[in-house]
């Protein structure tokens, strides 16, 4: 990787402990070094357990180390308020979950409008902005049906719109295929693509998936809560055929 690029995200000797001295203490995370940089399209891997989901709750601000720094955008984020966080998570990082985490009484419009709401931005350019945001992923037609009348792919979709809403500079997307047969996991995985190329966002996937891993820039790997490996990926769609 080339260091003259601009980092966005500096991670050094992050460690998570749980049930701290009690006989469970557990380490899900052991001094984590990772450098992630602006624009930067890279996956992080590892089995059920490794501490990926403990990762990316720490670098998505939903939670805080028990030891070592997070700087994000040059500010370290490792010891800031709950209120702090939470500006953190809604203005900069854009979230997808496997589990899509919609509201279920709530349409697609109004789903991708929930954080502009949290924001302070007015309802007119609310509305304009989330129309928008679901023609762009290709929703337009659905922009009024409730998650329970929507595919699980569209309903992924309409989560990309909403996590693009405020317009974040990171998009942290965890597991996004997981529930999706391949045809749409293509779909949602081209989402990211344009996302990142056309729009210059860093995304940050974590996957279980060699084969998505594949896709990004740069592939870490995590074991045990330790990196066990950095390498570069393809960085480009793989033909799905």
């Amino acid at each position: 990787m080339d260091e003259t690029r601009e980092k966005t995200i500096e991670l050094r000797g992050i460690v998570k402990k749980y049930f701290i001295d009690t006989p469970n203490e557990l380490a899900a995370l052991d001094g984590v070094d990772i450098d992630i940089y602006k624009g930067e399209f890279v996956a992080i891997v590892g089995a059920s357990g490794s501490g990926k989901s403990t990762l990316m709750n720490i670098i998505g601000a939903l939670d805080r180390p028990t030891e070592g720094s997070y700087v994000l955008d040059g500010v370290d984020v490792s010891g800031a308020e709950d209120y702090e966080l939470s500006g953190i998570r809604n203005k900069k990082i854009g979230f997808v979950f496997q589990t899509y985490n919609l509201i279920a009484k709530t349409n697609a419009l109004k789903n991708v409008e929930m954080p502009m709401l949290y924001a302070g931005m007015p309802a007119k350019a609310r509305v304009e902005r989330a129309k928008e945001l679901l023609t762009e992923v290709g929703m337009g037609d659905r922009m009024k049906h409730f998650p329970e009348e929507l595919s699980g792919g569209q309903k992924q979709r309409v989560a990309i719109a909403r996590a693009m809403s405020n317009d974040p500079s990171i998009i942290l997307a965890d597991e996004p295929t997981g529930a999706l047969d391949s045809k749409t996991g293509r779909m949602v995985m081209d989402i990211f693509h344009k996302l990142h190329k056309e729009q210059g966002k860093t995304v940050i996937l974590i996957t279980h998936s060699p084969e998505l891993a594949e896709e990004t820039e740069r592939i870490i790997s995590l074991k045990d809560g330790k990196i066990t490996g950095i390498r570069a990926g393809l960085g480009r769609a793989v033909d799905a055929s």
